[in-house]
């Protein structure tokens, strides 16, 4: 197969360089975040702090998918190509879905309910699932009755915490104190009587921010969509549920052994994106609510641990082929 690579060469970059360049991103996406994504109730993100967004997350899921085209090349992984195949796939299309999402929001100026972004970040979570269920049956299961005891507790969790972000908000959730700084929760101040004396002064006229011109062809694509939004919504809900179980899964399947590391992280980087889509979710249910919330933060790091536990699949798979074929030698 001429896709396969068979060299058994020195990768260009060590796992050491790749999992500190990863870490780094990380804590630039952090401190990004944190330090700029929290705005005044109403008030809206400045463009290059949207676009910064946009470049901490793709680059996160695009150097994901890379690593993941990696193991999928290599003859030598361990866990299997095909598991690699699905998750790249999966990275590949979260990485489109941002794409077309932030130009519908940012150059569109546009906030439908369903939007072709939301294609690739179905097929998204279609192949991730597909991956991560191929990893968690590729190995013999024994698991013992408290964790499968610690699996259920987490499904029923998972179910409770997908029905009550499926719910209608409440006047003032508490999401809505966690995502508006301090200033931004005190109430306004009272307008003060005007004096019947004071002379009426002309206000300066301000001039509204122009809207860019949509495209026929954009308004009637979301018309189509929009009918599609309840379905949508629910199979994001059961897509966060299994993913939720199956990291999990992960976790307590891959937790001794060599080849564990690397597993680890991907359950960790599942964590992390239902952490991400819950935290969305739960957000989106204020109607003021702006993309680019400080919470988002974890989907930049749910690629990040995808890329790192694919280096550590890599660099163990090619380490363990290498020291059998020196004991037959």
């Amino acid at each position: 197969m001429s896709s396969v690579d068979k060299s058994g060469s020195k990768p260009f970059l060590s796992v050491q360089v790749i999992v500190l360049f990863q870490v780094l991103w990380a804590m630039l996406a952090l401190l990004f975040f944190t330090l700029f994504g929290v705005t005044a109730r109403g008030e809206d993100h400045p463009m290059w702090y949207s676009v910064g967004t946009l470049i901490l997350e793709s680059m996160a899921f695009l150097i994901a998918w890379i690593l993941c085209f990696r193991n999928w090349r290599s003859p030598q992984i361990v866990s299997g190509r095909s598991v690699w195949f699905n998750i790249g796939l999966g990275m590949l299309f979260y990485f489109f879905g941002g794409l077309l999402f932030s130009y519908w929001e940012l150059v569109l100026k546009r906030n439908p309910a369903v939007s072709p972004g939301d294609f690739f970040y179905i097929l998204t979570y279609i192949f991730l699932l597909i991956g991560m269920v191929q990893a968690v049956f590729s190995r013999r299961l024994n698991l013992e009755l408290w964790q499968k005891g610690v699996i259920a507790a987490i499904a029923v969790v998972g179910i409770a915490i997908a029905l009550t972000a499926a719910g209608k908000p409440s006047q003032g959730t508490a999401w809505q104190w966690i995502e508006a700084p301090a200033y931004a929760q005190m109430a306004p101040a009272t307008k003060p009587a005007q004096s019947p004396a004071a002379p009426l002064t002309a206000s300066p006229v301000v001039a509204a921010e122009p809207t860019p011109e949509v495209p026929a062809f954009v308004e009637s694509l979301e018309q189509l969509l929009q009918p599609l939004e309840g379905p949508v919504q629910l199979f994001y809900l059961i897509c966060d549920v299994l993913l939720l179980v199956l990291a999990t899964t992960l976790l307590l399947a891959f937790w001794g052994g060599r080849f564990s590391q690397s597993w680890r992280m991907i359950a960790i980087a599942a964590l992390f994106l239902y952490i991400a889509d819950m935290a969305f979710k739960f957000a989106t249910r204020d109607p003021n609510y702006q993309s680019g919330g400080w919470l988002e933060v974890f989907w930049v790091f749910s690629g990040v641990f995808f890329g790192i536990g694919a280096a550590l699949e890599y660099d163990l798979s090619v380490r363990s082929r290498r020291s059998s074929s020196r004991r037959r030698a």
